[in-house]
């Protein structure tokens, strides 16, 4: 989960952002402010994954503010006006939402965030310390559909999208095999094949060059892929 913020002065703009963030299921929103002046006393003394900043606010705009804080977290700016998009991205902006913004332009923008990973300590490895995607949001239509990462049983590159396998379902997406490569924990997903990639944890037993998951499911292994993928998951 992140941490994130809002600042906006305008309450139905608050309204929208908050079931936004309720809807996504990825956030937790620790505060709401209505000008730059809170936000930063907050800062001062509070972390955060993510900004949901306006631009006009009341005393100081949204643009300035950034220009006073120093080690800004990530921010996704809101705005009614397009006029300061190139200016914006001279600053720690991750994505620009144009006033009215839908639910699956906003999950887009939250898609872009980086993933803060901690600090390991001397008596953890890193595995133990990194986060990873939980949960994904998959456009299925002209919806999006909301699918545990854990759930999934392979992912099958198809021309321009990519097919997402459950144990009693598929969802289309528009993303690529690489995205889903970048994007998914290394540990846990492992390119197979030009066209496949496997939940590790799914696996019942690798037989020639022929994986079998979960649910009766056989993936192919690449020969190019084969040798690196058995040094893995030994």
């Amino acid at each position: 989960m992140m941490n994130c913020i809002i600042v906006e002065d305008q309450p139905p703009a608050q309204r929208i952002l908050k079931k936004y963030i309720e809807d996504i299921g990825t956030l937790t929103l620790k505060a709401t402010f209505t000008d730059a002046l809170q936000t930063m006393e907050f800062l001062k003394t509070q972390e955060v994954d993510l900004m949901f900043l306006d631009i006009h606010l009341p005393k100081i705009s949204g643009i300035d503010f950034l220009k006073t804080i120093p080690n800004a977290p990530p921010v996704i700016l809101t705005t009614a006006f397009p006029d300061y998009a190139l200016e914006s991205y001279e600053f720690s902006v991750v994505d620009y939402l144009l006033k009215p913004f839908s639910f699956q332009r906003f999950v887009k923008a939250v898609a872009k965030v980086p993933v803060k990973n901690n600090k390991p300590s001397s008596s953890q490895p890193i595995e133990a310390k990194q986060e990873h995607r939980k949960e994904l949001f998959i456009k299925s239509g002209y919806e999006l559909v909301k699918v545990l990462v854990d759930d999934i049983l392979y992912i099958k590159s198809e021309g321009d999208y990519t097919e997402i396998y459950l144990p009693e379902k598929k969802h289309l997406s528009s993303e690529s095999l690489r995205y889903w490569e970048e994007s998914l924990d290394q540990g846990q997903f492992f390119r197979v094949h030009k066209s496949y990639m496997i939940n590790a944890t799914k696996i019942e037993k690798i037989s020639g060059s022929q994986v079998y998951l979960k649910g009766k499911k056989v993936v192919p292994i690449g020969r190019t892929y084969k040798d690196d993928f058995l040094a893995k998951i030994n």
